[in-house]
């Protein structure tokens, strides 16, 4: 999984991103809202923690932004501002969860472990152009026929579903799919990718690219 980290604050920054390491998460940080909003363009951007007090202006116009073109993605705010009319606003806003300034990390923790949880059951079928996924059954169908998969099939078929025309490096589809599995290195991830490519009953405007030197990106036309 990868997280976004909207923190300008170095000491906090340095704290919460070598803590989610630690548990196996990826994190990536921004500084400001430009750069915030780049990555989240540009990254395969699991979940968002969001500082409202930004060197160039506000949290929530970083948060109003994300809603325009990823209305789906969980955000956190993480935050000094913790009376209640700021609770209020930012969860108004279209923020999924509020933590104020000064924080435990594991309630950190545990808030984001909800959120991704969260956001993974709110729904049993994955879409993308013809091509749907259904969940439970770990299934794979379009115009073109049906596949059932194995539970790691299903999970990297998801994760490329979950990121739609961004490229996704070895690396983070190892974490994101199997962060504790110790088989999870590069090798295993271009071996799935085979399993996919030869299972899935892919239509024409989907299809799994490899990106030379970087990694595969999931075409969507």
């Amino acid at each position: 999984m990868l997280i976004l980290l909207v923190e300008d604050e170095e000491r906090i920054a340095a704290f919460v991103s070598k803590g989610l390491q630690a548990e196996g998460y990826s994190c990536v940080r921004a500084r400001d809202s430009g750069e915030a909003l780049a990555l989240a363009r540009t990254e395969p951007i699991d979940l968002v923690v969001l500082d409202l007090v930004l060197p160039d202006g506000s949290g929530l116009d970083v948060l109003t932004a994300l809603r325009g073109f990823k209305a789906g993605l969980p955000v956190l705010i993480l935050t000094a501002l913790d009376d209640v009319s700021s609770r209020v606003r930012g969860l108004d806003a279209g923020a999924d969860d509020y933590l104020g300034k000064p924080f435990d990390f594991d309630e950190l923790l545990a808030r984001i472990r909800a959120l991704l949880r969260r956001d993974q059951a709110s729904g049993v079928e994955l879409r993308a152009g013809t091509l749907r996924l259904d969940l439970r059954e770990h299934a794979a169908s379009s115009t073109s026929g049906r596949a059932d998969l194995t539970v790691r099939e299903s999970a990297l078929l998801e994760y490329f579903l979950r990121h739609p025309n961004h490229v996704v490096t070895r690396t983070q589809i190892s974490s994101g799919v199997w962060p504790y599995d110790s088989f999870s290195d590069s090798n295993v991830v271009d071996v799935y990718v085979g399993y996919l490519r030869r299972k899935v009953p892919w239509p024409a405007d989907v299809r799994i690219e490899t990106v030379r030197g970087a990694g595969y990106r999931l075409r969507v036309s």
